[in-house]
């Protein structure tokens, strides 16, 4: 694949030539329409395929979401891809000279990139689950028995995933205060972030029919970086005996750029040996992992930001692979812009932990901002920004960023 653009791209750029990430943006006096980034511009593909530069079926580009896009399937897909980094790359290109099929990203606005039918967040790093464990079970047993057979997950609510930039309402609800014997309804004193990627699902699948594990990546179409909000004391009273509810569905929030899979390519590694050995739908080979390199920032309100987490999505337990052979091992079915997320993503450091829950130790250990503030958990106009960076031998491959800011209730 070419290398090397015409344009004038800085060198620390995440949206490279090697990237090439879709979105959905507007300027004004246009509508929403699929864009791409590349440096700190959009390619305005629907500018593109009005000028003939493109061959897809009539308003795919037009359109305020990328589903009609990823339905296209891969074969599709893969070709723009390719016809887009020839483009940028050739000295001869018909974009060089024609301003109008760039558009500055700071002059653009952003939307939702997908029609969400259905989200599912998994719970796959065990460095997550076994601080959990050792929080709120056991701390010399802190996996429950089923967690190193398959990846547990849970059905979230789609209604609730909103952009990056739009704010989180502190959630109300139940909670149950410590030596208390009845619960109160409050907001919730507990809010916290969930660090994790999310693969955007670019094929249906048939209801009644598992998805086997060779092929599952066939229905990967990009990943985007995502936040899972959560209000600990709120699920902590509610969870047993069904798990998460209103402690999670009040908000989850993505990133605006769809990394398609083929970009992270180069990033593949193997993950960590799983043991006892897991069933045979669920055993993946090759290299399922991506070298990912994550962090998140928590800015106060007026403050400074700091950088609270620094993590990977190359330690993952269960892969993702294994997330869509066993979602549909019974039947379920896949459709096109589903959401399936990692769940927290946690190493083994404590500074690579990627909750708030984590890194303040359930509050027993609040960690010092830059301004010399303490937090256990989100306090009102806390802003958290999570990024994502791939990078490996000259090549980069980002994600932007998924910013969003905590208010109170009114």
């Amino acid at each position: 694949m070419p290398t090397t653009s015409w344009l004038p791209l800085a060198a620390d750029t995440g949206f490279s030539l090697h990237n090439l990430p879709y979105g959905i943006f507007s300027t004004p006096g246009r509508p929403r329409r699929v864009g791409v980034a590349i440096g700190d511009q959009i390619l305005d593909l629907a500018a593109m395929d009005e000028a003939g530069l493109l061959e897809l079926p009539a308003r795919v580009l037009q359109a305020p979401s990328l589903n009609g896009l990823i339905r296209l399937g891969k074969p599709a897909t893969q070709a723009l891809r390719a016809r887009l980094q020839a483009l940028l790359s050739k000295e001869d290109s018909p974009l060089r000279g024609f301003p109008q099929f760039f558009v500055k990203q700071q002059a653009a606005t952003l939307h939702m990139p997908l029609e969400i039918g259905d989200y599912t967040d998994f719970y796959s790093s065990i460095e997550h689950a076994t601080n959990v464990g050792k929080m709120f079970r056991d701390p010399d047993n802190a996996l429950l028995p089923n967690w190193r057979h398959l990846p547990v997950g849970y059905h979230g609510r789609a209604s609730s995933i909103v952009l990056s930039g739009h704010p989180i309402r502190r959630p109300m609800g139940q909670v149950m205060p410590k030596g208390a014997t009845s619960p109160v309804f409050q907001a919730s004193a507990r809010l916290d972030f969930e660090l994790e990627m999310a693969m955007v699902i670019g094929k249906d699948s048939s209801l009644g029919e598992p998805v086997p594990i060779g092929e599952a990546e066939d229905y990967i179409f990009g990943l985007v970086l995502f936040n899972d909000w959560s209000a600990r004391d709120i699920q902590q009273w509610e969870y047993v005996p069904l798990g998460p509810f209103l402690g999670k569905n009040f908000a989850s929030s993505l990133s605006p750029w769809v990394v398609p899979l083929e970009a992270l390519d180069p990033f593949r590694v193997v993950g960590p040996v799983q043991e006892p050995s897991v069933l045979p739908y669920l055993q993946a080979e090759g290299q399922r992992n991506f070298d990912i390199g994550l962090e998140v920032a928590l800015q106060p309100s007026g403050g400074a930001e700091t950088i609270i987490s620094r993590s990977n999505f190359r330690y993952m337990y269960w892969n993702m692979a294994q997330q869509i052979a066993h979602h549909t091992v019974n039947g379920c079915n896949l459709r096109v812009g589903d959401l399936l997320a990692s769940g927290t993503i946690s190493g083994a450091e404590p500074g690579s932990y990627g909750s708030m829950l984590e890194l303040s130790w359930a509050g027993s250990q609040p960690i010092t901002l830059a301004d010399g503030s303490q937090r256990s958990f989100l306090a009102d106009g806390d802003t958290v920004a999570m990024r994502g960076l791939a990078e490996k031998d000259g090549i980069r491959v980002g994600f932007g960023e998924v910013r969003n800011e905590v208010v109170g209730r009114e």
